[in-house]
C-alpha cells in the first residue's frame, strides 16, 4: 500500500525546477543572479526594464521577469518563458503578468542578433544623462575607449510598444554590443550574463565619469588623444579576455551568494 505522504506528493504541483531541463534551470540561475546584480550596482529603475535570455534549447524562446517584481525579488522560478514576440510558452507561479515594452526590444535583439544570448536594458541616471546629450559617449575615459567602438545609437520614438520599431532599432545595434537608446537609456548584449553584464557596466562607468567631468562645462572636457584610443580599441580586440567577462562574472556570483543566495530559488 502506497503510503500517504507519496499519494499527496503524486497531486502536489510540480516545482519550476521540476518542470524544465537542467540547462534551462541553469539558465534560470544565471539570470536571476544578474537581476540581483544589477540591483546591487544601483542600476534599476523601480519596476521597469527587463533582462532577458535565450533558453538554451534551441526552441528561439527566452526568458523574461514578471512584470511588477523588483529586481533583487527576481529567482530562477519566478521568471516567464515567452517567445520573442511575447507569447507565454511557461508562467511562473506569481500573479503578475507581463510588460510589454520587454519583448518588443529584446525579442528584436534576440531575434536579429544569434550572439545574442542575453539582452539588458536600463534607465540609469548616468546612462540616460549622456542619451540626452548632443555629443554622445566622449572618450574621456579608459572605460569609453574600452567600448566605444561597439556603441551604436538609436533615436526615441516614444515608449517601446511599436513592433515596426524593431526594425530601425537592430539596424542602429548593428553587429555592436551595446546601444544608447537617445533620451532613453543603454541597451548591451552578449554571448554570456558575463559578457553582457561587462560591456554594460563599462558603458555606465564611462558614462558616470563623462556627467561628471563634464559638470565644468564641455570645454573642461579632456578627450584622449586618437593614437591612445586607437592604442586601447586594438588590446581589447586582441584580447578577448577584457571583454568576456568570465572572471568578473564568477565573482560577482561569489558575491551575491554572500549576501542573498535565493536568486537560486
Amino acid at each position: 500500500m502506497s503510503q500517504p505522504h507519496n499519494i499527496l506528493a503524486a497531486h502536489r504541483p510540480a516545482s519550476m525546477r521540476e518542470r524544465v531541463s537542467e540547462e534551462e534551470w541553469a539558465a534560470r540561475v544565471e539570470l536571476a543572479a544578474l537581476y540581483r546584480i544589477l540591483h546591487h550596482f544601483g542600476m534599476t529603475d523601480l519596476i521597469a526594464n527587463h533582462i532577458t535570455m535565450r533558453v538554451p534549447d534551441g526552441s528561439g524562446h527566452i526568458l523574461i521577469n514578471a512584470y511588477g517584481l523588483t529586481y533583487d525579488e527576481v529567482t530562477a522560478s519566478n521568471l516567464y518563458k515567452i517567445t520573442i514576440d511575447g507569447d507565454v510558452v511557461l508562467k511562473p507561479d506569481v500573479e503578475l503578468g507581463l510588460n510589454p515594452t520587454g519583448y518588443t526590444i529584446h525579442g528584436a535583439v534576440h531575434r536579429a542578433r544569434e550572439d545574442a544570448h542575453v539582452v539588458i536594458h536600463t534607465h540609469s541616471a548616468a546612462g540616460t544623462g549622456v542619451s540626452g546629450m548632443k555629443c554622445g559617449l566622449l572618450p574621456l575615459s579608459q572605460h569609453a575607449a574600452l567600448v566605444e567602438r561597439v556603441v551604436g545609437y538609436h533615436d526615441y520614438e516614444g515608449v517601446a510598444l511599436n513592433f515596426e520599431e524593431r526594425e530601425r532599432l537592430v539596424a542602429n545595434l548593428g553587429s555592436g554590443n551595446l546601444l544608447i537608446l537617445r533620451n532613453h537609456g543603454l541597451l548591451a548584449c552578449g554571448r554570456t550574463c558575463g559578457e553582457a553584464f561587462l560591456y554594460l557596466y563599462r558603458l555606465e562607468m564611462a558614462c558616470k565619469i563623462q556627467v561628471a567631468a563634464l559638470a565644468g562645462g564641455l570645454d573642461n572636457g579632456l578627450a584622449m588623444s586618437g593614437a591612445a584610443l586607437e592604442n586601447t580599441r586594438n588590446i581589447a580586440i586582441a584580447n578577448p579576455g577584457l571583454v568576456g567577462g568570465d572572471l568578473q562574472w564568477k565573482a560577482l556570483l561569489r558575491r551575491m551568494d554572500r549576501i542573498d543566495p535565493s536568486y537560486k530559488e
